[in-house]
């Protein structure tokens, strides 16, 4: 079953970089879409049907904690799982974002074969 995918970062390149990762790693993708804050995040899920939201911790306007609380507000949405990838200290982000509903976390550099590890669990216990 292929899974629609929403990466949320500022950086383009990240993005990018994330989205070739997922697809290298033989996870089964469908549709992608991007944005670049939280608020645009949410902007996109009013419109497209998302299995999993990847995103980044730091971001300018809507940064990634602000959008999983405003995310869990959302009746249509709150359900997604999402993973949290980030440069972050995971001290600091695994106990707030696990708090927010956070189901993985995945720590800035990364192998596309972790990538693929991290989203299969996270998609299997969501199955469930």
């Amino acid at each position: 079953m292929a899974y629609n995918i929403l990466i949320v970062d500022d950086s383009q390149t990240m993005r990018r970089v994330i989205r070739k990762s997922v697809t290298l790693a033989g996870f089964d993708l469908g549709e992608c879409w991007e944005a670049g804050d939280g608020r645009e995040a949410l902007t996109v899920l009013k419109t497209h049907a998302v299995d999993l939201i990847l995103t980044d911790f730091n971001m300018p306007g809507m940064d990634g904690m602000e959008m999983l609380k405003e995310l869990q507000k959302d009746e249509k949405n709150r359900h997604v799982p999402v993973v949290l990838i980030t440069a972050q200290d995971n001290a600091r982000v695994v106990p707030e974002g696990s708090a927010l509903g956070i189901k993985g976390y995945l720590q800035k550099p990364f192998q596309p074969e972790a990538i693929c590890k991290i989203l299969s669990q996270v998609m299997e216990k969501n199955r469930v």
